[in-house]
């Protein structure tokens, strides 16, 4: 069964709608403790625990090379910042998706630490494989 392309702004404005509805759901969630192996029934969490492959069923990791880099609520420079993250720091991601290019690269990922926010690609140098597309 083949599907019908949709156009870029479309498939834009649903991936912004999705990571809306994610932001906005994570906000307002209640914060829970959890020690040990975190499972698999939570998307926004990464299951990694040092085995050395930097992804688990999905899930991926990245080293933050910018000095301070704004982590946003839409995948483009003009949408909110929902929090930063500084060099060295590793985080957890979810997928990537195409947005806005930033010094020619057009491909952002969700990540999933604590909050979901959208970090530019041209930052964040990989662990392991290149994450899913969203």
């Amino acid at each position: 069964m083949s599907r019908t392309p949709r156009s870029p702004l479309a498939r834009r404005l649903a991936i912004t709608a999705a990571a809306g509805a994610l932001v906005t759901a994570a906000a307002v969630a209640p914060a829970v403790a959890v020690d040990g192996d975190w499972g698999d029934d939570d998307p926004g969490r990464s299951s990694y625990h040092g085995d050395g492959g930097g992804h688990e069923q999905g899930r991926y990791r990245g080293v933050v090379t910018a000095d301070r880099l704004a982590l946003r609520g839409a995948p483009n420079r003009g949408s909110e910042i929902i929090r930063y993250a500084h060099r060295g720091e590793t985080v957890h991601i979810y997928c990537k998706t195409g947005g806005e290019s930033v010094q020619r690269n057009p491909i952002w990922y969700l990540l999933t630490d604590g909050t979901w926010a959208w970090g530019a690609a041209r930052y964040i140098d990989n662990v392991g494989p290149a994450p899913r597309w969203c």
